[in-house]
């Protein structure tokens, strides 16, 4: 016999529509928090070793919140509203991470690395066309050294939209299947 513990009998008492709704706002949350923060936080660091072992750090921690989302999905009732959680937080935080790098080292080189000074907005535009792959050409990187940060986010974009897509769609897969093996027939389905 299955017997849901503590937390899972509340979570089974509170209404569907505000249990399915809770991903989506907590997505919202994290997005317009972290891009007010990016806006309105000092960046006045310069782009040195300490900035590149905090851009490794946020990578990492970007994938530890995924790892820990994964879990998440597979034990959620709702593990496609979850995984639209975990994509549409860490994506954005990804995002910022790099316009932040952008931003810092466009200030400390100043007119010598993109083809034009980036201000927070700039550098925000010019990772997001990155991401999405559309390349206006309007700001490019010149230097060598903007040309290799605008590479490794090439690379790490591949990365986050091929693998942890792929893990992604393997834990609503989990999620799902453990969900029907679990759910009694009397219990609908969300």
């Amino acid at each position: 016999m299955n017997v849901p513990r503590e937390g899972e009998r509340r979570r089974q008492h509170r209404p569907r529509l505000i249990r399915s709704l809770l991903p989506l706002l907590r997505s919202a949350v994290v997005v317009v928090t972290s891009t007010t923060a990016y806006f309105v936080l000092p960046l006045d660091g310069a782009l040195d070793q300490y900035t590149v072992i905090v851009l490794i750090l946020g990578m990492l921690a970007i994938g530890t919140l995924l790892a820990l989302q994964a879990v998440g999905i597979v034990r959620s009732p709702y593990p496609r509203l979850r995984a639209v959680e975990a994509l549409s937080t860490a994506v954005p935080l990804f995002l910022l991470l790099f316009s932040a790098t952008y931003f810092l080292y466009a200030r400390e080189e100043g007119d010598h690395s993109f083809s034009e000074p980036l201000s927070r907005n700039d550098a925000l535009y010019f990772t997001v066309t990155v991401f999405a792959t559309v390349g206006f050409g309007d700001i490019v990187p010149v230097s060598p050294t903007a040309r290799a940060l605008t590479t490794c986010q090439m690379v790490a974009d591949l990365v986050l939209v091929g693998v942890i897509a792929k893990a992604i769609v393997g834990a609503v897969r989990i999620g799902l299947d453990r969900r029907r093996s679990s759910s009694s027939p009397e219990e609908p389905h969300p």
